[in-house]
C-alpha cells in the first residue's frame, strides 16, 4: 500500500477455507492452539493457551471483559409463522429491541407468542429486520434463560433449534469469568481461559483485572463501505470500575505492561482513556480502532481469529501493523488454525 493511500475494506481481506472455521468448541478450554506474534521483531510462532501464564511477570496486569451472554436467540410465531428473533437490549419499560426473520412476517401491532404462554406486540419497525416488541410485565430475562438458545454467530452451523446441542452452547459460548449480564456475542478471546489458568497468573502475582463492554451488533456489524474512514460504528456500553482504572493508571505509571484479553477490552479502554489517563465510568462508545490508531492504555493483546474485512481485524491490524497481521493470519491459514468464535487465540507482543 502506498502511504497517505485511503484504506480500503478489501485490504483487510485474505482467503480462508470453510473447514477452518471452527463450528465446536474444543473439550478443554486450554488446549486452543496459540500464535504468538512479536511487534517489535516481526516474528511469529506457535504455541498452545496453556502456557498464557508464562509471559507474565509479577505485578503485570491482565484485564478481562466479564460481560455475560444472554442465551438471546428465541423461536416465536407471528400468525402462522414460526419467527426467529435475537433480543438485542432494552429499550424502555416492557420494550426490547429485537432482530427477527423472516422480517418481512413481522409487522407493527401483530402478536407474537412465545414459549410458555408468552404474548408480545410489534410495537415498531426499522431497516435491517429490526422490530420493537412490546412484552409488557413479561420477565424475559426468566423468558430466555428458560427457553432461549445462544447467540452463535451464523458462520457457526445449527440446525433450528438445536436442542442437543443447546445446553453445551449455552455454557461453552460463556467465559468462565462472566459475570453481568448483557451482551448477545461471547468476548471470545477469553473463552480459552479455565480456572486453573487464572489461578496460575495470581500465583505468578498477575494484577487480574475486569472491564465490561456489553457486546452488542457494533462489534460485529459488517463493514458495508469501500473506504475503511467511511464506516460508522453503533453505540455499545461499557464500564471501568474504579479500582480497574487504578490499576491500569499504576501500571501505565511504572512502566508496567497492561494486557487486553479481546477487542472489546481495547475498545473499553481506549474509551476510557481521557487527559493521560483511564477514567472510571460507564458510558456509550462509538470507537472504532484502525490503522492509524493511537493507542494509549494497552500494550499487550489476546484475540482470536477474525473475519476477513471485519472491524475486529481492522483493530487487530491497527495493534500489530497491517502487514504484519494479514502475514500472521496466512501464516494461521498455512498451519491450520482454528477460525472465529470458537477457534484458536494470537497473543501479540
Amino acid at each position: 500500500m502506498t502511504s497517505g493511500k485511503p484504506l480500503r475494506v478489501s485490504d483487510f481481506d485474505y482467503e480462508l477455507p470453510p473447514e477452518l472455521i471452527a463450528q465446536r468448541p474444543l473439550p478443554r478450554r486450554d488446549d486452543s492452539r496459540m500464535m504468538v506474534v512479536d511487534r517489535r521483531t516481526g516474528a511469529v510462532r506457535h504455541g498452545r493457551f496453556r502456557e498464557f501464564p508464562g509471559f507474565f511477570g509479577a505485578g503485570e496486569v491482565l484485564v478481562l471483559n466479564d460481560a455475560k451472554v444472554l442465551p438471546a436467540r428465541l423461536w416465536g410465531t407471528s400468525g402462522e409463522a414460526g419467527i426467529e428473533f435475537l433480543f438485542v437490549r432494552e429499550s424502555g419499560p416492557g420494550l426490547w429491541e429485537v432482530l427477527c426473520r423472516p422480517a418481512k412476517r413481522v409487522r407493527v401491532g401483530d402478536p407474537v407468542r412465545f414459549p410458555g404462554a408468552v404474548e408480545a406486540r410489534v410495537a415498531g419497525a426499522a431497516a435491517e429486520g429490526r422490530r420493537t416488541l412490546d412484552l409488557g410485565r413479561t420477565d424475559v430475562l426468566g423468558l430466555l434463560r428458560d427457553h432461549g438458545y445462544a447467540p452463535l454467530p451464523p458462520y457457526i452451523k445449527r440446525g433450528e433449534r438445536d436442542e442437543a446441542r443447546r445446553p453445551e452452547d449455552i455454557s461453552r459460548y460463556q467465559t468462565v469469568f462472566a459475570k453481568k449480564e448483557g451482551a448477545i456475542a461471547a468476548p471470545t478471546a477469553g473463552l480459552h481461559f479455565t480456572t486453573g489458568v487464572l489461578r496460575a497468573l495470581r500465583d505468578r502475582g498477575v494484577d487480574v483485572r475486569r472491564v465490561t463492554l456489553e457486546v452488542g451488533l457494533a462489534t460485529f456489524q459488517p463493514v458495508r463501505a469501500e473506504l475503511v474512514a467511511d464506516h460508522e460504528m453503533p453505540e455499545e456500553t461499557y464500564g471501568v470500575s474504579p479500582a480497574a482504572a487504578k490499576a491500569v493508571n499504576a501500571a501505565k505509571s511504572e512502566g508496567r505492561p497492561v494486557t487486553a484479553v479481546g477487542t472489546t477490552v481495547v475498545r473499553a479502554l481506549e474509551s476510557a482513556w481521557r487527559d493521560g489517563s483511564v477514567r472510571p465510568g460507564r458510558r456509550p462508545t462509538a470507537l472504532f480502532i484502525a490503522p492509524g490508531f493511537e493507542f494509549r492504555a494497552v500494550d499487550r493483546l489476546l484475540t482470536n481469529f477474525h473475519l476477513p474485512r471485519s472491524t475486529l481485524l481492522m483493530l487487530v491490524s491497527a495493534f500489530a501493523g497491517r502487514d504484519l497481521a494479514m502475514r500472521a493470519y496466512r501464516e494461521a491459514v498455512k498451519e491450520r488454525y482454528r477460525f472465529f468464535s470458537y477457534g484458536d487465540a494470537m497473543l501479540i507482543l
